[in-house]
């Protein structure tokens, strides 16, 4: 299993689009599948997870850590087979629709159901308890909402729409990445200082600290997205047997939080992968049947 990063959107799809469609054309047809996906914390592990299982099955799997993006625009023009693994109808919608007729969104391929995003608190700050309490904790907080990058969906959210909406016009959104947001909360928790963050779920660190999201009475936020994943046009058709086995496959909230918790825990995303195979073993067997 190969892994690459790629995902440069200043490349010139005019002149590899050809190209792009009859190299993964001829790629799928020989056992060769290109996997990419964002750096995010379900989207890489669960890659990574396929990525196992594909080679298992006998595939040669390059897994290709690309910008949001270029994910989607990855899959629409054949650099990629699959892209994994974006949130819809809502988060994601201003790359991709449901009813895309550029990219092949696996609506029988729901990976996980009832996502939820917003700003994040530890349940020590007992009195902060809604988004428009915000407005009482800028000097507790150094008006600083603590971010990941700013090319992701929670992101441009927060800051296009909540921080206004809320008018939250003291408070900076700080963009980093997710691995300095958690960080930066982790430091914030052991030291019981006060702090708040974009945050998602699912995500391990639910399970490793006592936090609480902040309601969002106005739902700025938006509905509950479930996680799909994506393929480009014309693979079901080439490579039926490999769409139904993901389209099988499902977590509930235990199974992926585990999933995350391993991911937490292990050296690398490959090895939660297969930590978390091994401890369910026959659930996964029963996508392949």
């Amino acid at each position: 299993m190969l892994l690459a990063a790629c995902g440069d959107d200043s490349v010139d799809q005019e002149e590899n689009e050809n190209a792009s469609n009859e190299e993964a054309t001829d790629e799928s047809a020989s056992g060769d599948i290109s996997i990419g996906f964002s750096n995010y914390a379900e989207s890489t592990v669960i890659s990574a997870l396929w990525g196992i299982l594909l080679e298992e099955q006998g595939y040669d799997v390059t897994l290709n850590q690309v910008e949001k993006a270029f994910l989607f625009s990855g899959v629409e023009n054949g650099e990629l087979d699959l892209g994994f693994a974006p949130w819809l109808p809502f988060t994601d919608q201003a790359y991709v629709q449901l009813d895309s007729e550029v990219i092949d969104v696996q609506e029988d391929g729901v990976l996980y159901e009832g996502t939820e995003m917003g700003l994040v608190v530890p349940e020590y700050m007992e009195d902060l308890n809604t988004i428009e309490d915000l407005q009482d904790y800028v000097d507790e907080l150094d008006g600083t909402i603590t971010g990941i990058d700013g090319g992701a969906s929670l992101t441009q959210i927060t800051e296009d729409d909540v921080m206004d909406h809320y008018g939250l016009d003291d408070f900076e959104l700080l963009t980093s990445s997710e691995q300095a947001m958690v960080s930066a909360l982790d430091t914030a928790y052991n030291n019981e200082e006060p702090i708040v963050v974009t945050l998602w779920s699912p995500h391990w660190t639910f399970g490793e600290y006592d936090l609480k999201y902040l309601e969002d009475p106005d739902v700025a936020y938006g509905e509950d997205d479930d996680i799909y994943y994506i393929a480009r046009n014309g693979l079901q058709d080439e490579q039926p047997e490999l769409i139904d086995w993901i389209n099988n496959s499902y977590f509930d909230d235990d199974q992926l939080s585990e999933l995350l918790l391993y991911q937490s825990e292990e050296e690398n995303d490959e090895a939660a992968a297969k930590r978390w195979i091994e401890n369910n073993q026959d659930y996964v067997d029963s996508w392949f049947e």
